[in-house]
């Protein structure tokens, strides 16, 4: 089994959901810390535009979008699983709502002024101006979320997500499962990077009981890696053959096409490639690079458009 190279950078909530689930399944791998901002030209050597953190990369395999992710990983370490046979489709419907509608409301709050200036505490002026900029651009445009109006949704989410713990350790009972990482990310970035802010988890107990118990999962075993050998790793490596039905077409653009994949609500830096699968999940797309080889791009379905590129 080739190694797990995850690209992050500590501060990410989303990467802290990968790297708990990396926890859970005791999995060693290897880190590469990337820039929070762009340009990430080391990045997208390997993913070809895609700038999301945080990315998994298996030899030639990258992997975009932490719910493909979280497939990736209980496909290679089944047990102890994140999808539980019982609750797998609700699991998988909470992770998604966390992933979006949570995740939007607490980042909203966690950024007020407060928030800001613990997470930006001693950086130059020019740096907290150059970050705003760049989630501006991930937006497209698109308005944030007032912080007064965040903290009334967070509080709601908040007593909802204690509903759920009521009487038992994890969201859907015994074990964490898929949709306790996804809750977990966001609010861990209250406590841990804005605890300024973190007063408002003191109305649920419930919860901040649960997320003692998420945190002592711990982050499996990483070690160090540069970009750079994570780049040779690609170059030395042959992307896996994609298995089982490789085309299930929604789109009528034929394997073989050169397309263009994006994002359809946030950080929409499209990818371009040769489309060599489309199954009933993922989208993998092959290209070159003259730093990384030929390697396979993955995208889920679900939170990407397909196009065809122009010609």
């Amino acid at each position: 089994m080739s190694e797990l190279i995850l690209h992050h950078y500590p501060t990410s909530p989303f990467a802290e959901k990968v790297r708990l689930i990396l926890g859970h399944k005791q999995l060693a791998w290897k880190s590469v810390f990337i820039p929070m901002i762009m340009p990430k030209p080391d990045l997208t050597a390997l993913t070809g535009g895609y700038r999301k953190t945080p990315v998994l990369q298996i030899g030639a395999d990258i992997y975009c979008d932490t719910a493909l992710i979280c497939d990736v990983l209980e496909h290679m370490a089944p047990k102890p699983t994140i999808y539980p046979e019982a609750v797998k489709g609700a699991a998988r419907i909470v992770a998604q709502w966390a992933d979006s509608a949570l995740f939007t409301a607490v980042m909203a709050y966690n950024f007020q002024p407060a928030g800001v200036a613990q997470v930006f505490a001693g950086a130059p002026a020019e740096v907290v101006q150059a970050f705003v900029a760049d989630r501006a651009a991930m937006r497209s445009g698109a308005a944030r979320m007032s912080s007064t109006d965040a903290a009334a949704t967070y509080k709601s989410y908040l007593r909802r997500i204690a509903n759920m713990l009521h009487g038992q350790d994890f969201l859907f009972g015994a074990q964490p499962c898929v949709a306790d990482f996804a809750a977990y990310h966001p609010l861990w970035f209250t406590q841990e990077r804005t605890p300024a802010l973190a007063g408002i988890l003191d109305a649920t107990p419930e919860v901040k009981s649960w997320m003692v118990r998420m945190k002592a999962i711990g982050h499996g075993t990483p070690s160090k890696c540069s970009a750079e050998e994570a780049l040779q790793t690609a170059r030395s490596s042959t992307p896996a053959v994609v298995q089982g039905e490789v085309f299930q077409d929604e789109h009528g653009i034929a394997l073989g096409s050169q397309v263009v994949i994006a994002a359809d609500n946030f950080g929409l830096e499209p990818t371009e490639g040769e489309l060599i699968a489309a199954t009933r999940t993922r989208y993998t797309l092959r290209r070159s690079d003259e730093r990384a080889g030929t390697v396979h791009v993955h995208f889920p379905r679900v939170g990407f458009t397909l196009k065809k590129a122009a010609a």
